[in-house]
């Protein structure tokens, strides 16, 4: 029996629920009773959202993490997100602390303890005027989530894990690290997912699970599909894991096709049939 089965969770922005019932319903019909949730519906709609953490513990189902969004970001294409994503652009810097500072109050008001989100492209070189710029926004951040007894974690794929490992050793917060996604850089094209997660091993945080294939194009996405079907090797996943002594959440996340259910009970099965 694999024995990170207990660990599994699911993303709940991959059900793009409409309701927290309708969350519930899609949860139960999976079988799975854990959940990272996104934060911003229940910031955003109050009052269609308020009960979801309630909803959710009468279901006996535990949040393992929450997520946010930043304002702006356009995934049309590569050269899109990376002058829109995250906490990098000037322009949407100001609303983005506002939002942040509101996502903070909200994962303390539900008791979670780690939240995962897109920083952004960061830079290969130290000596970009970019770097000092984000190393400070994300210092800010982070203090602010551990001001209030929160982790933080970084998704992977926008830039190579060594890129990754160098900022985060720069930026000496013990409580930000990594939500790895072993698929994003297939997406990205930013190396081997299984010589990543080996150097990013100290600053885990959170994995998600989801598969993808390499582009065959340069500078264009790569294809993501459901897990089991794809590049990440998954038994070396997991192996890594195991040796590394990870004991954090493995969130399934699926964010293309039109049958996530099915996709993700599938991904869920795949992995109970790994040895």
């Amino acid at each position: 029996m694999n024995p990170f089965l207990h660990r599994l969770a699911v993303c709940s922005w991959s059900l793009q629920p409409s309701n927290p019932t309708q969350l519930v319903d899609n949860l139960n019909e999976i079988g799975i009773s854990r959940v990272q949730l996104a934060l911003d519906p229940l910031r955003e709609n109050p009052a269609i959202w308020e009960p979801t953490a309630q909803l959710l513990a009468n279901h006996g189902i535990q949040i393992v993490s929450g997520m946010f969004g930043t304002v702006g970001e356009d995934y049309s294409t590569l050269e899109t997100i990376k002058q829109s994503g995250g906490v990098v652009p000037d322009h949407t810097w100001d609303q983005n602390w506002i939002q942040i500072r509101q996502t903070v109050q909200l994962a303390s008001k539900l008791h979670i303890k780690l939240v995962t989100f897109h920083a952004g492209f960061l830079p290969h070189e130290e000596s970009d005027p970019a770097f000092s710029k984000l190393l400070g926004r994300i210092r800010q951040i982070g203090e602010l989530f551990a001001d209030a007894g929160i982790e933080l974690g970084f998704e992977t794929g926008q830039e190579t894990a060594e890129t990754l490992g160098a900022f985060l050793t720069q930026l000496e917060r013990p409580g930000v690290g990594v939500n790895f996604d072993p698929a994003n850089l297939l997406l990205y094209d930013k190396g081997d997912p299984i010589a990543a997660l080996e150097h990013l091993a100290p600053w885990l945080k959170q994995c998600h699970i989801k598969d993808a294939n390499r582009t065959q194009l340069p500078g264009a996405w790569g294809e993501e599909v459901v897990v089991g079907t794809g590049q990440v090797d998954w038994k070396a996943f997991f192996r890594t894991l195991k040796s590394q002594g990870y004991q954090g959440p493995l969130a399934i996340e699926r964010e293309a096709g039109n049958q996530r259910i099915a996709d993700i009970r599938s991904a869920r099965e795949f992995i109970e049939a790994l040895s």
